[in-house]
């Protein structure tokens, strides 16, 4: 069952900007946001000079994407003084750490391992690591201790503005579901215009276009100038890929609106509130109506 968590974040001079320390009540676990400029400070932090594994982090735009790096090591300030010279993409990096001495060099090798492999098949971010590291072989408690961290991790990662651990698309279990407050994230939405058809999804940082929806082939004057971007950079990636006369979505991808989703399945001005229905005939506009209601 869901319920709520109580996540605590130490502003160390003030600024929302500056170093951040972030607890999670009853976790033994703690991290540490920090930008690439105050780097340096980090050594002032006993907090930083433990095992614990570390996000390089270049947060940019949905146009131009981001990119992470993960790593760890047994002194991640001293690490991160060599990572410094050796990457130069990031901007910020969060660390993750232990407030005992329970993290060993087995528990962080087996986070970086794990941690690497859910960011890629997130496919949110550019993974810089070259590839997924071993995992290490750990008794079973133990692994089942570094999954619950991995949870935690996440909550903190995301409170912080990266998703990079998130999949873009929702699969909820309906025992997590409260049974009186539907989720809009819940419902699929289907769109379907001349012989163009796709299938998407509202969720809580915006609208998922479903890997095999068709893209038209064919673009409109009327189409705003954003969505035209993403269409050319979505063909440039191989996002994608050339179907006749139109062209097909190769993998799951989140636009920040209904109607931009529509309007690039369309090639032309749409509503996206009006132009996704669900499976039973509602539009997404109409099903956002009734959820309100029901508050």
């Amino acid at each position: 069952m869901a319920f709520g968590r109580k996540v605590t974040i130490y502003l160390a001079d003030g600024a929302p900007s500056g170093i951040r320390h972030v607890e999670i009540a009853n976790w033994s676990g703690q991290a540490i946001a920090c930008p690439r400029s105050r780097l340096n400070e980090l050594k002032d932090w006993s907090e930083a000079q433990r095992p614990g594994v570390y996000f390089l982090l270049e947060k940019q735009t949905a146009e131009t994407g981001d990119r992470a790096y993960i790593g760890e090591s047994e002194n991640v300030v001293k690490r991160l003084s060599q990572q410094d010279k050796n990457q130069d993409f990031w901007n910020e990096v969060i660390i993750f750490t232990s407030k005992d001495e329970n993290l060993t060099k087995g528990h962080i090798k087996y986070l970086e391992s794990r941690l690497t492999a859910i960011s890629i098949e997130a496919d949110r971010y550019k993974i810089e690591n070259g590839n997924t590291p071993t995992e290490s072989l750990l008794p079973r408690a133990d692994k089942d201790s570094m999954e619950e961290y991995i949870h935690n991790l996440r909550i903190i990662m995301g409170t912080l503005g990266h998703r990079v651990l998130e999949p873009i698309k929702v699969v909820e279990s309906l025992q997590n579901e409260v049974p009186s407050k539907p989720k809009l994230s819940r419902f699929i939405f289907n769109f379907s215009i001349r012989d163009l058809n796709a299938t998407g999804q509202q969720t809580d940082d915006g609208f998922v276009l479903f890997k095999g929806s068709d893209i038209s082939g064919k673009t409109s004057k009327s189409m705003p100038g954003k969505t035209l971007s993403i269409r050319e950079k979505w063909i440039a990636d191989g996002t994608l890929v050339p179907n006749g006369e139109n062209f097909k979505l190769t993998k799951d991808s989140i636009l920040s609106s209904s109607s931009y989703a529509a309007v690039l399945v369309a090639g032309t001005s749409r509503s996206g509130p009006q132009s996704w229905i669900d499976e039973n005939g509602r539009s997404l506009k109409a099903v956002e109506e009734i959820l309100l209601a029901e508050t």
